[in-house]
């Protein structure tokens, strides 16, 4: 949905109403029962290094090659701007044009980050009340402050709600009978097509979320609607295995659109590009196959990049 939704689909505002939402409710169910700092150490590594080595790699493309063509050859950017923006990694494409999704690995650490730290509190009443705070905070924040906070903090705050769901509710919804699973997976699935006409497209990234509470409602809905469809569905090892390697097609995927593009230029002739939806669900599996020698060779040889251990 990531890949497919940045190549502008007729379905990109259905699809960010919940594909990042999604994200974070997947990453609350990972979160470690075991609340120790290890774990904090163990997040760095799977999140943090990959983004800085990743994003180091784009940028050094960007300088020397990438940003002499296509749109950003008109756009006159500040290779220093850019630089920075590995650091910050938010700004849009003045800091990160060498790479945008990159944003949310760093944004993930940091909901870890102060998912971990909220949680180690004991009253649970007082728990919920900062996380509440929290969440309300972030809403707050794009309607005072015209910037863009360092880490995507701002975006983090809001972020808590959906991992916060993922977290206390994992077991709830990995263990529904049948019926019950079938039974929420058309509710939910009602109630987010419903208020999908209620709101106007969002974009997490940009702290856009249009009305607030149906942002809220309409990003769980539509995550568990997913999450009810594929604990109901057979079992898909592709799936699985890009899943597994989600890292390396958030990174690479734009980078082989645009290897796809210039195919097409050469072999095709053709430089004004304007996709139909046939062609571009086309171009979103051919990415994907693409990428996966590059999964393959990563998995290998750079096993680091991944975020992932060394295997023996």
């Amino acid at each position: 949905m990531v890949v497919y939704g940045h190549n502008f689909p007729v379905l990109e505002k259905y699809i960010y109403t919940f594909h990042v939402p999604l994200f974070f409710c997947i990453a609350g169910f990972f979160h470690s029962k075991n609340n120790a700092l290890i774990n904090i150490k163990i997040r760095f590594k799977q999140l943090i290094i990959p983004y800085f080595i990743w994003s180091s790699l784009l940028y050094i493309s960007w300088v020397f090659v990438t940003r002499f063509y296509g749109e950003s050859a008109n756009l006159l950017l500040s290779p220093l701007k850019n630089f920075i923006g590995i650091f910050y990694a938010q700004g849009g494409r003045e800091y990160m044009d060498w790479g945008i999704p990159l944003w949310f690995l760093p944004c993930l650490f940091a909901v870890y980050t102060m998912f971990f730290f909220v949680h180690k509190i004991h009253s649970k009443n007082l728990r919920t009340v900062l996380f509440l705070l929290l969440i309300f905070t972030g809403f707050l924040i794009p309607n005072y402050f015209d910037f863009r906070f360092p880490w995507s903090f701002d975006v983090a705050l809001v972020a808590l709600c959906f991992y916060s769901f993922g977290y206390f509710l994992k077991n709830y919804l990995t263990t529904l009978n049948k019926r019950n699973a079938i039974l929420l997976l058309v509710t939910t699935l009602l109630m987010h097509i419903l208020l999908y006409f209620f709101n106007t497209k969002v974009d997490m990234y940009r702290s856009v979320y249009g009305s607030q509470l149906i942002f809220i409602i309409a990003g769980l809905s539509g995550s568990v609607f997913w999450l009810m469809f594929f604990k109901l569905s057979p079992i898909f090892n592709v799936f699985s295995y890009f899943g597994k390697n989600s890292i390396i097609i958030l990174v690479t995927h734009l980078r082989v659109l645009a290897v796809i593009k210039l195919i097409i230029i050469l072999f095709g002739g053709v430089m004004l590009f304007n996709f139909n939806e046939a062609q571009k669900i086309i171009i979103t599996t051919s990415q994907l196959i693409l990428m996966i020698p590059i999964i393959y060779f990563v998995n290998k040889y750079l096993w680091l990049f991944n975020g992932k251990p060394k295997k023996n």
